[in-house]
This record gives structure tokens, C-alpha cells and sequence, in this order.
């Protein structure tokens, strides 16, 4: 039997992002797991353009390589971890582009969240991020990973979890149609 595959999305894509070293120190935890398999999607090396697409998603007639790349990657995983920062209370533009991008391949997937940012530790991206996903049919499943004050646990690139480490969810979160 094939493990269930969890695709860590890291969001930001501004130079020097926080993003990166803690979308990457998640994703060691999850590659310590033996009962998951990692995909791992960094918006930045994805690149997708802004709406770019000339058809509404929900039809998939996708005429850009990158638009089916996407849609290939959503596909293969089970469920999916967003990586966010907080930005002026809310989530960033490249998210949102992300997730509009397509449509049907997001029905019954199960979602979680890592944010960061200062005091609110990114609670308010991730409040607004939960309205869009359900309306995609999305299910959020498991309480968020919140980093307040992120950047002072961030040296040369490497994120240093600040308190005890987040616990992943039983295997049995994952994609109804499987």
C-alpha cells in the first residue's frame, strides 16, 4: 500500500523570505515520519503567473505548462500543509494566486497551516486562508502551527523551533478519494 503523500506548500516568495527556512524545518518533520511520503512545492521555484489562465479553472483547459504542472502536484498528495506569513493581517498575494489558479483539484483535500509573523504568529492569515479553501471544498483538519516573534529563531538560513514540535495528524486525515 502507498503512503499518503503530504505536500508542504512554502507561500512566500520576497528574497530573503522566512518562508523558506521554516517551510523547510516542517518539512524535516514530516520526513522523519515513516508513515508519510514528502512533496514538497516552494511558490517561488513554481513561479506561477498571475491569473494568467484565459478559462475559468473549474474547466480545466489549463494553457500554460506551469498551470498543469500545479495541477499535477495538487493531484499527487493527500492532503496539504500552506506555509504562510502574516502580511497587514492577511495572507500574500502568491497564495491566493496559487489556490485560484485551479479548482477541482482541490475538492476533499484536507489542509493545515504553519504561520508566522509577530505578535499574532500569522492566526489572522490563516483565518482568512480557512474561508477560501472551505468554499473550494476544502477541509481543514487539524489545529494551526502558529510561530509569533519568527524571525529571532531564524540564524544563517535555519529555522530553530522555538518550543516543542508540532504534532502531525494520524494518517486517517487523508484524501477521501483514495
Amino acid at each position: 500500500m502507498a503512503l499518503p503523500v503530504l505536500t508542504v506548500v512554502i507561500a512566500s516568495t520576497r528574497p530573503g523570505r522566512a518562508g523558506l527556512p521554516i517551510g523547510t524545518w516542517f518539512a524535516d518533520l514530516v520526513k522523519e515520519r515513516e508513515d508519510y511520503e514528502l512533496q514538497l512545492v516552494d511558490l517561488a521555484e513554481l513561479d506561477l503567473p498571475f491569473l494568467a489562465e484565459p478559462h475559468h479553472p473549474r474547466l480545466r483547459q489549463y494553457t500554460l505548462d506551469s498551470t498543469w504542472a500545479w495541477s499535477k502536484q495538487v493531484l499527487a498528495g493527500d492532503a496539504v500543509v500552506v506555509v504562510t506569513p502574516e502580511y497587514n493581517y492577511g495572507y500574500p498575494a502568491t497564495v491566493k494566486n496559487a489556490i485560484d489558479t485551479l479548482s477541482q483539484e482541490w475538492a476533499h483535500l484536507p489542509v493545515g497551516f504553519v504561520s508566522y509573523g509577530g505578535i499574532a504568529a500569522g492566526t489572522r492569515a490563516v483565518q482568512q486562508l480557512k474561508q477560501v479553501v472551505t468554499t473550494l471544498k476544502m477541509v481543514p483538519v487539524f489545529g494551526s502551527v502558529n510561530i509569533a516573534f519568527h524571525a529571532q529563531h531564524i540564524a544563517e538560513g535555519v529555522f530553530t523551533s522555538p518550543k516543542a514540535r508540532p504534532r502531525l495528524p494520524a494518517r486517517c486525515w487523508t484524501r477521501c478519494r483514495r
